[in-house]
């Protein structure tokens, strides 16, 4: 089958590279895709995101590679947007402003709302995930896990991404500490979220970031939600939220393999104008 990834950091955010050594290793690798969907900025200081001046400069490089290489490989301009109630931006202004393929919505900072605090639940520091959940949480991991699913779903409903990104993040840095997947008040909010992604028709991104990393033992939603979700005939799309251009295809035919096996026989994929279920 084609291979290819939608999930894609370079040199402008939190990658390593600039645009074009990704589009050299998909070459190697007999992509037939490449999007790229760095950090779109957020308004505060912070080591992830495109800087705010810098967002036109990535825009005109990716579009100066997708007519470089148009007749080799199919290049999208994507932006991964976080959604943080009272801090971004509106998901429109960076498609109108961008001319974006497409978006990818995430929470990586989930916000209190009664205290406007942030707790950012990405990165390979479990301290700052603790030392986050007491800071904005007051240590009530029930209520920030319920905050992150709220967000995703209040993100679902207003900025309507295409793709939502590793919507059950929250528990990476938990490790099955400050709570377990199988309670029923997780259940509820995972159960309610995936009605909200039926009801909207996104797109679920599986994500092996987590396990190539070594930062989780399943893939972003684990398998519980993957049945969920083609029981709900949901659609799904596979990235390796590649920061690295040797990253692209980590786990890629692994994680293939394991959802045929789940029952899926479908993948997304998009041809520039409309995404589109190709068999697997």
């Amino acid at each position: 089958m084609h291979l290819f990834n939608f999930h894609t950091h370079t040199h402008y955010c939190d990658g390593s590279s600039e645009p074009e050594a990704y589009v050299e290793q998909a070459l190697k690798l007999g992509f037939s895709k490449l999007g790229f969907s760095g950090h779109a900025p957020v308004p505060f200081d912070n080591s992830f995101a495109i800087k705010e001046d810098d967002l036109q400069n990535y825009c005109n490089a990716i579009n100066v590679l997708k007519e470089n290489y148009k007749n080799q490989i199919a290049l999208f301009l994507a932006l991964e947007i976080d959604y943080i109630p009272g801090y971004s931006s509106d998901f429109k202004s960076f498609k109108d402003k961008c001319k974006l393929d497409y978006t990818i919505g995430s929470v990586h900072l989930v916000c209190n709302p009664t205290n406007n605090k942030l707790w950012f639940i990405d990165g390979g520091k479990i301290d700052e995930y603790d030392n986050g959940l007491k800071t904005a949480f007051e240590g009530n991991i029930r209520k920030g896990v319920e905050a992150f699913y709220h967000q995703n779903m209040e993100m679902l409903c207003s900025q309507k991404p295409d793709i939502i990104g590793h919507m059950d993040k929250i528990k990476m840095n938990n490790r099955n500490r400050f709570f377990q997947q199988h309670e029923k008040w997780y259940q509820d909010l995972i159960s309610e979220t995936l009605t909200v992604i039926k009801e909207q028709q996104t797109i679920v991104e599986i994500n092996t970031r987590g396990i190539y990393k070594k930062r989780s033992d399943e893939l972003f939603p684990g398998i519980d939600i993957l049945k969920q979700l083609k029981d709900m005939k949901i659609p799904v799309i596979v990235s390796s939220d590649a920061h690295k251009p040797e990253e692209l295809p980590l786990l890629l035919h692994e994680t293939i393999d394991l959802i045929k096996d789940i029952g899926f026989n479908s993948i997304c994929s998009f041809d520039g104008k409309t995404w589109q279920e190709i068999a697997i």
